[in-house]
């Protein structure tokens, strides 16, 4: 028999047997195709789950599941203390973590030009070996001379990489070895320098999910059903109702994909036992979203080197759990950390709200953000005219141009994806990303490029 037990945030999926016949999980499949990601402990396989976070496990020695507890529930039980204590724990926590991750180590720091990476930036400052980078966008904002600016100030050797256009095509393959096919390929940018990274240090600190640890959505209090309808809302894809209703219809599926996916999130829902909603949104999104999503996209990070993440420690989750949410809102900790222990960063351009930075940034709205916005738009579309698009968005440098169409043409057209999905669904959406809303359909697009691999890597 094998024991395991899961932490809060899990850093990568750990896959158990169940009874059932080995078939694909066609109503997973669509949940997947609508969101991104597969819901709860869903796979691909009806006899196969991924084990659920803050959970114990038995397992035989097949694999097969055994019996199961949770061991960690999300709450909500806000302390009586100040901001400032809020502030003072917050500050001991986290570097805490982040020295017990990287003692004795050449840290790798990826630098954006949001607050997560400035906040370990701050932590890591009197850290002895540390290397950081950050990336721009072919074309795009040059966030990395954000992140170069935040390393000159803390003296850490700083290397700018660009996001080329079409740099997927030379690696999707690799990189659907690596992340299983559990989630779509534009998003990991890592991969278009992946073989760099050895040379800048032996691990990595890496910033996911504080933002979402450290805001609020700023919600009224809703009723369960309003909470319900915010999720559906969060969570589906523009175009991804959609393409997984197409998908449940032509698969033959029993009811309304729209109803069975509404129910599933009603059921999830209903498991977190907190009030507050601005709370209960943020540990389902944690619970399911941040661990099927976001944790899967780290398996490129480690193909290279170890990981850490000072967000993900269950001891930062049990202290989310005791914080007034009126701190938690409007990142509130994490820029007053910033401001106390360097009011220098603080003074650098925070990229959400450029051109202002941590000390100004309430000024970002009209009259006083008018000049940079009325001059930005004049620069881009100059440059629309001068036939260098702006590209913020990752779908853009992997599906638009001649040669980036005719390599998901091969996919889409050329593979064994039309054995799973029937091809004229895949016209259907190809062309409606090419004539009617490339915006709105990139989505549907990538993930049947994702079923594409997954069907000739793992559905053999």
């Amino acid at each position: 028999m094998n024991t395991i037990k899961t932490p809060i945030i899990p850093i990568k999926k750990t896959f158990a047997k169940v009874e059932g016949s080995h078939e694909l999980n066609l109503e997973a499949i669509c949940v997947f195709s609508a969101i991104g990601f597969f819901l709860d402990t869903d796979t691909y396989w009806r006899d196969e789950i991924t084990l659920a976070p803050g959970t114990k496990y038995v397992l035989d020695k097949d694999s097969y599941l055994l019996e199961s507890k949770k061991w960690f529930q999300w709450h909500y039980s806000p302390r009586a203390i100040s901001f400032e204590d809020a502030l003072r724990e917050f500050t001991k926590l986290l570097e805490t973590i982040i020295e017990e991750q990287t003692v004795g180590k050449k840290v790798i720091l990826p630098l954006s030009g949001g607050l997560d990476s400035r906040t370990q930036a701050v932590a890591l400052r009197e850290h002895p070996q540390v290397k950081s980078y950050s990336y721009a966008f072919e074309g795009g904002y040059a966030e990395d001379k954000i992140g170069k600016k935040i390393a000159e100030k803390c003296d850490f050797p700083f290397q700018s990489f660009s996001v080329k256009k079409g740099y997927l095509w030379s690696c999707i393959e690799e990189l659907a070895v690596i992340n299983t096919c559990y989630s779509e390929f534009t998003h990991p940018r890592q991969m278009a320098f992946i073989d760099e990274f050895k040379d800048l240090g032996n691990i990595f600190s890496l910033g996911h999910m504080g933002d979402l640890m450290f805001d609020s959505f700023g919600l009224d209090q809703l009723s369960f059903d309003e909470e319900v309808q915010v999720i559906i809302k969060m969570l589906l894809k523009k175009g991804g109702l959609e393409l997984a209703t197409s998908l449940w219809n032509s698969w033959g599926l029993e009811g309304i994909f729209e109803n069975y996916f509404e129910s599933r999130i009603r059921d999830l829902l209903k498991g977190f036992k907190i009030e507050n909603t601005n709370a209960k949104l943020r540990a389902f999104k944690t619970q399911y979203s941040v661990v099927s999503w976001s944790s899967n996209n780290l398996a490129v990070f480690e193909k290279v080197l170890p990981i850490t993440l000072p967000y993900y420690d269950n001891r930062m989750c049990e202290f989310i759990c005791t914080i007034p949410e009126e701190y938690l809102a409007n990142r509130q900790l994490q820029i007053a950390y910033i401001q106390q222990k360097a009011p220098d960063l603080a003074k650098i351009t925070w990229q959400g709200n450029k051109p202002f930075n941590l000390t100004n940034f309430h000024l970002n709205k009209v009259p006083y953000n008018l000049p940079y916005r009325v001059t930005n738009k004049l620069k881009r579309e100059l440059n629309s005219l001068l036939g260098k698009p702006f590209v913020s968005r990752n779908w853009e440098l992997q599906f638009v141009g001649k040669e980036n169409d005719k390599q998901l043409r091969k996919w889409l057209f050329e593979s064994d994806l039309k054995e799973l999905v029937p091809n004229v669904l895949i016209q259907q959406f190809y062309d409606n990303f090419k004539e009617k809303n490339a915006v709105k359909y990139s989505h549907p697009v990538s993930m049947l490029l994702t079923l594409a691999l997954f069907q000739k890597k793992f559905n053999k």
